[in-house]
């Protein structure tokens, strides 16, 4: 028998689904209805038969005059716009419908990304009042702090897929074709009400004063200016930059939200520290705060790539978890700024495990520093002294 939680996610997705065929999005549709397959098709194998025929049944009606009487053809993910000459898709998407978690920002940064994905949510309200929500974002950073991860989030909120601009494609070695399939990418999304994003936009909106740019390039610019001004509330147009001074001025004022993306600071990267570690967070609890120290200066992707790292070393060598936090601590110290090293000191004389003399070696940190925010060393003796 059906539990109350069972009952309320169907009638949840019975919603999402209703709420998707009201606004006429026959893609956005069909995907949910596959993912609804995928998801019931072993607690409830009759309901997910019956998803799986009216999916099969809207894909055949999507070709028939049912669409053109509508007025407005919604093409099927398979016919992704594509450069004429070799055939490969301009568009690369992300599938995260199944879910994802919220990304690892600062509070007031996700704050107003979640106000963002509100708005969308909640558009026929604010249409009421004569409301339009925000149609586009720009989001700033250094590589490895969220931007992509972020972009993903909001599309997985608005139950929809993340389209990204392939601009290895899209920049066609014949220039005057490069145009083309940017007007092609855009065309697409606005039918499809998508979400999407322009990646590095600062290689392909750059200044138009640059000289080393030839002609076509700025031309190329101006023609990315017409398109987000021309971009439709009914979708979502995000951008990407690690290098905001490349991007030509005209392109900040067309965009209705910049998105600043700072390097993590500590309270992020605890949280990463967390996340990353994963199953084997319970094992590493008592080092969460060293690793953090260990980390900081990195970026997101940086301390994804550092956790697996120890997580693969602690299994293979079947090491002890907290000989392996120190080791990754001592060898990451080097490249630490000052504040960072000694931050790093503290939290190895708090660890008990190597003397202040050894951390002061190792760190570059005075013992008498360590001393004012660790308290004593609990192992005794500064070593041997010199000519002993």
């Amino acid at each position: 028998m059906e539990t109350i939680d069972e009952i309320n996610e169907i009638e949840k997705d019975l919603v999402n689904l209703a709420r998707l065929s009201s606004q006429g999005a026959d893609e956005d549709v069909r995907l949910l209805l596959a993912k609804l397959v995928r998801k019931y098709r072993v607690a409830r194998p009759e309901l997910a038969s019956q998803l799986d025929l009216t999916l099969k049944a809207s894909r055949t009606r999507s070709n028939g005059p049912a669409v053109l009487r509508r007025g407005m053809s919604m093409p099927e993910p398979s016919t992704m716009p594509v450069d004429a000459d070799s055939r490969q898709s301009l568009i690369r998407v992300f599938d995260d419908l199944d879910g994802m978690p919220a990304p690892l920002l600062p509070d007031l940064l996700f704050v107003r990304i979640q106000s963002l994905v509100r708005e969308r949510q909640e558009r026929d309200r604010l249409a009421a009042h004569g409301i339009k929500p925000t149609r586009s974002a720009i989001l700033v950073g250094p590589p490895g702090v969220g931007k992509t991860l972020s972009a993903r989030w909001i599309a997985n909120q608005l139950g929809k897929p993340l389209w990204v601009l392939d601009l290895t494609t899209v920049m066609s070695s014949l220039l005057g074709k490069t145009g083309s399939n940017l007007r092609a990418v855009f065309d697409h999304a606005k039918q499809n009400q998508a979400v999407l994003l322009l990646d590095e936009i600062d290689a392909i909106a750059k200044r138009r004063s640059d000289e080393s740019d030839v002609g076509e390039l700025k031309r190329l610019v101006t023609a990315i200016l017409q398109e987000v001004d021309a971009w439709p509330d009914s979708g979502l147009l995000l951008a990407a930059t690690n290098h905001p001074e490349l991007i030509d001025p005209a392109l900040w004022r067309r965009f209705d939200a910049v998105l600043m993306f700072d390097a993590p600071q500590a309270a992020v990267l605890a949280a990463a520290v967390r996340r990353f570690l994963g199953a084997d967070l319970n094992a590493f609890e008592g080092w969460v705060d060293l690793l953090t120290s260990s980390v900081q200066g990195m970026s997101l992707s940086d301390v994804e790539r550092s956790i697996n790292a120890l997580r693969r070393h602690t299994v293979l060598e079947n090491s002890d978890p907290a000989q392996a936090v120190i080791d990754m601590a001592i060898k990451g110290a080097p490249n630490l700024d000052k504040p960072s090293r000694q931050q790093l000191a503290i939290e190895l004389a708090r660890s008990g495990s190597l003397s202040h003399n050894k951390i002061m070696t190792l760190t570059g940190v005075s013992r008498d520093t360590i001393r004012k925010y660790a308290g004593p060393s609990p192992i005794k003796g500064r070593g041997p002294k010199k000519g002993v």
